[in-house]
């Protein structure tokens, strides 16, 4: 009975800190314009916060890009925030080891990358990276992809790999710029309670217009927690 006591424990352990490292990143809810862009944002926001475990939320742009640095090329996430909300749905910005969130002005093409990104691409405050949109251009002689450089101007450790590595932050407006957005990828909301996350998803995806989507931080990590569940269920008839 100790030897089961003792293993679950740990687990359970294991399983509670890569989930509050990776709750660190992501946010208790997202709100997805599975449509056109989210044009006023904060009429969605005020509607989600009426469910009274509904903290706050920040808007967000999203898309996929290439990052190139010398003869380094990485695919990389690159999200837009608005650095005055990003501290109300996530711990980012307390995240930042060197230089700070604060620095992604609008207009001036900052952008704050994953410890170990920097490492793999050897780059510091102040040098500057391009990233390459996939909605190109056409021209007469084709398509031609659209790059645009961007200076690092923070680095931040959320102790997640996938996080470190392939994440790539700038401000709301260049985001929008880079992947020519009008308006917002969505919302991201925090709760008074994680746990109660995929019960209020649930009411708010019933309640808001159909063109957007409401996903819980369970849902975007599903096939990991599945698996630990497994485990932790193989280990307690194991050790029965």
């Amino acid at each position: 009975v100790a030897a089961l006591i003792v293993v679950l424990s740990v687990m359970n352990g294991f399983q509670k800190e890569v989930r509050d490292r990776m709750l660190s990143v992501l946010s208790h809810i997202e709100v997805i314009a599975t449509g056109p862009p989210m044009l006023d944002w904060k009429s969605v926001l005020e509607q989600s916060k009426r469910n009274p475990l509904v903290v706050d939320g920040a808007p967000y742009v999203s898309g996929q890009a290439m990052l190139t640095r010398d003869d380094s090329v990485r695919g990389v996430l690159v999200r837009g925030i608005d650095p005055a909300l990003e501290p109300r749905v996530s711990e980012l910005a307390a995240q930042v080891i060197r230089g700070k969130l604060e620095a992604l002005a609008p207009g001036e093409f900052g952008v704050a990358i994953g410890g170990v990104l920097a490492q793999q691409i050897h780059v510091d405050l102040g040098d500057r990276i391009a990233l390459i949109a996939p909605q190109g251009t056409v021209t007469p002689a084709g398509v031609v992809p659209r790059v645009r450089q961007f200076k690092v101007v923070a680095i931040f450790q959320s102790g997640h790999y996938e996080y470190d590595s392939s994440l790539v932050l700038t401000s709301l407006e260049d985001a929008g710029k880079l992947f020519r957005v009008e308006g917002v990828s969505g919302l991201r909301l925090r709760t008074t309670d994680m746990q109660q996350a995929p019960m209020v998803a649930a009411e708010l995806g019933s309640r808001l217009d159909q063109s957007l989507f409401a996903r819980d931080w369970s849902r975007e990590n599903r096939n990991w927690f599945a698996a630990v569940q497994i485990e932790k269920r193989m280990m307690f008839i194991i050790l029965t």
